[in-house]
């Protein structure tokens, strides 16, 4: 792997923003069509579990005190709380975005990889993603880390003048509410 994740940090916010930029103009990666300020974006995140692939240039690769500002933003992922209710403090759903420039090398599946394991660290027994069918990359990717199709909303929300469909993937944990 010629990349590592690490914490997302906010000084990393206009490479993360231009790759959700770029999920966005694919019009099946979210409902969104605007992109948030870092303020925005901030509050509807979860402050843990906030994570990034980066890349150094070939002589820096492995040595992280290399400054973030050095590092190339490869892909992100984050959770979002479900509900301000207690009973579903250990419910989140997950975020993964990829770089265009950085589709197919394996980011997607290390950024999940790690989001389940630091998500399971903070008690979190159940995330949750709402995927549009036509993003078959991203069904098989969370299929791929332990994900399963609990179901579809149908016609759930209009993106443009477009009525879509999402399907919805759960991954319960092995190891936290047990």
């Amino acid at each position: 792997m010629d990349y590592a994740i690490i914490p997302m940090h906010p000084d990393l916010w206009p490479a993360v923003r231009e790759i959700y930029r770029e999920g966005i103009a694919t019009g099946n990666a979210t409902f969104e069509i605007e992109l948030p300020d870092w303020a925005k974006w901030d509050a509807g995140h979860c402050q843990d579990c906030r994570l990034v692939a980066v890349q150094w240039a070939e002589k820096d690769v492995g040595d992280l005190s290399v400054s973030r500002d050095k590092a190339s933003v490869l892909g992100w992922a984050a959770l979002s709380p479900v509900s301000s209710r207690r009973v579903y403090r250990g419910v989140a759903e997950v975020s993964v975005y990829v770089a265009a420039s950085a589709r197919g090398r394996g980011v997607g599946r290390a950024l999940l990889q790690a989001l389940v394991r630091e998500s399971e660290a903070i008690g979190v027994w159940t995330l949750q993603a709402g995927i549009f069918p036509e993003n078959t990359a991203s069904v098989t990717l969370h299929k791929s880390c332990g994900f399963r199709e609990v179901g579809v909303r149908h016609r759930i929300g209009k993106l443009g003048e477009k009525w879509r469909d999402v399907l919805l993937l759960e991954r319960r944990s092995a190891n936290v509410g047990t």
